[in-house]
């Protein structure tokens, strides 16, 4: 089960046709892979989370292009696609007194998941995770 801990940048955004594209074009200019994004959208404004690849500090792309941000870590856990995965991950993390604030992923079927999680400690959440041994059922 790999897991990493990564960066994710909040960036609020007009809700306007063309704008997600331009913000995006910032990583596609800079060879910067996108882990997950997610958004929230509200009349005439939205937030965008963004995950990405490639070192701690990418939020000067995001000021540089013009953007305010705010930078937090976020785990990315990789599982197998099957029922139960993300329940037992809420299950050690729970037991270990670890709170989940935010979460997103995918999965491809027959394939792989993704896990976007933001928890109030990282550190011991990922060290809770590496060393489980519930972590042996994913």
């Amino acid at each position: 089960m790999p897991i990493e801990i990564l960066r994710q940048y909040s960036v609020f955004l007009p809700n306007k046709p063309g704008i997600l594209s331009k913000f995006l074009k910032i990583f596609h200019d800079n060879n910067v892979n996108i882990a997950g994004i997610s958004s929230e959208i509200s009349d005439d404004s939205g937030v965008v989370r963004i995950v990405l690849e490639g070192g701690d500090k990418l939020s000067s792309l995001i000021t540089s292009a013009g953007h305010t941000t705010i930078e937090t870590a976020i785990l990315s856990v990789q599982l197998p696609d099957k029922p139960g995965q993300l329940q037992i991950i809420s299950e050690i993390l729970g037991q270990a007194g670890i709170n989940m604030s935010t979460i997103y992923g995918t999965a491809i079927p027959g394939g792989k998941t993704r896990l976007l999680l933001t928890v109030n400690n990282i550190e011991k959440a990922k060290a809770v995770l590496d060393s489980s041994p519930l972590a042996n059922d994913l």
